[in-house]
């Protein structure tokens, strides 16, 4: 009975010890060197999220980087493309909840590449934003995923991802 005790005893200890180390998405972000963005307005009549229970989707959102992957962009130029979305899909999860720490887990990713007709490795280019969500999510961050070439995007932008996250109860 003393083992059992002092077993519970050492695992309550180690739980409560991991949980005081157990980092933000914030802390996370700090400790990586990246900068949440400011986020920007839409470029058109939509806005940038919807709450409906406790489900948050996003519009779609891409980085300042153009052209065309394939043709004007590696697949390693993509892939930072998908990731510098990440940062902007993550300020507008900040400006949605306040508070990253209330996304309890990532649904759906649709990630769109805007690339030539022969191009097919959207996985690897959308796996840009796949990757930055579990390092600073975790296993949170994990999400189904759709990774499609498209013919054209809003100003030429090399990608757009759009998201559904659910949210912890208030």
């Amino acid at each position: 009975m003393k083992k059992i005790l002092f077993t519970c005893l050492i695992l309550t200890i180690t739980g409560i010890s991991l949980s005081v180390n157990a980092q933000t998405p914030e802390e996370k972000l700090e400790q990586m060197g990246l900068k949440i963005p400011e986020v920007g307005q839409p470029i058109a009549n939509y806005v940038k999220w919807k709450q409906v229970g406790n489900l948050l989707y996003l519009a779609g959102s891409g980085p300042k980087i153009y052209g065309k992957v394939g043709a004007d962009l590696s697949v390693e130029q993509g892939y930072e493309a998908a990731r510098a979305t990440g940062l902007e899909i993550i300020a507008v999860l900040k400006a949605a909840t306040g508070d990253l720490s209330r996304i309890k887990q990532f649904v759906k990713v649709l990630g769109m590449v805007n690339a030539t007709p022969e191009f097919t490795s959207q996985p690897a280019v959308i796996n840009g934003f796949s990757d930055l969500m579990v390092e600073v999510f975790g296993e949170k961050g994990k999400h189904a995923r759709s990774a499609v070439g498209v013919g054209s995007l809003p100003n030429n932008m090399a990608v757009e991802i759009e998201v559904i996250v659910e949210l912890e109860e208030k």
